[in-house]
């Protein structure tokens, strides 16, 4: 089996990912407790986050990068990011790493396109429904919506704080894209799905953050 690299962002996002890898791979491979080797690196998010607010996307890619390389040396054969938002950075990281990426969204568009899912929502920080990282056709969030999203995703998710406020204000995002005709939504950061799912949700959920997990697992066995 292939070592499994983790460049983590958030913790909470990061954490969710490698649970999945760990609790899931048991399943795959037929045998109890069986999961690939896993390895992580998790720079200061301040670190991160100042370059974001700084629109420095190429320095945040340097961050990325400086993961990639450590996690090298720890023996990974390939990568992972389990943050949709640092995926924009992602394009100054790729020519220059050591070792191969799988992308976040490709996992999810994937998805979406083996469920037959043909309209999909956008949820996520306002860097991600503002930036390149998911294809223009997504139904995006209005200006008013991206900002408490935002607001949700950075003050309460990212901190581990999951409050029945936040539940509520996504299910109405999500509500008013099930009315403009989208069939499905993408949690589209990594820390939606710790509030977000099916069960809650009026529409079919796409989860970025156990999508890319699951992805890591078929690609490591």
């Amino acid at each position: 089996m292939k070592h499994i690299g983790i460049a983590a962002c958030s913790a909470e996002g990061a954490a969710l990912c490698y649970r999945t890898i760990c609790t899931e791979g048991a399943q795959l491979l037929g045998a109890a407790h069986a999961h690939p080797e896993v390895s992580m690196h998790t720079p200061s998010l301040a670190v991160t986050m100042d370059l974001i607010y700084r629109g420095d996307w190429q320095s945040v890619g340097e961050v990325m990068l400086d993961s990639a390389l450590k996690l090298e040396r720890m023996g990974c054969d390939f990568l992972i990011c389990p943050d949709n938002t640092l995926h924009q950075a992602l394009p100054y990281v790729i020519p220059r790493s050591p070792l191969p990426w799988l992308h976040i969204a490709d996992a999810v568009l994937d998805e979406a396109k083996a469920r037959g899912f043909g309209r999909v929502g956008l949820t996520g920080t306002k860097w991600l429904v503002e930036g390149p990282v998911y294809p223009k056709d997504l139904v995006r969030p209005d200006a008013a919506e991206r900002e408490e999203i935002n607001r949700i995703i950075m003050d309460e998710l990212v901190c581990g704080v999951f409050k029945p406020s936040g539940v509520e204000y996504f299910q109405r995002v999500m509500d008013k894209m099930k009315r403009a005709g989208c069939e499905a939504v993408v949690l589209g950061c990594t820390e939606i799905p710790l509030i977000m799912n099916d069960a809650n949700s009026p529409l079919p959920t796409l989860d970025s953050t156990r999508l890319l997990a699951r992805a890591a697992l078929r690609r490591a066995v």
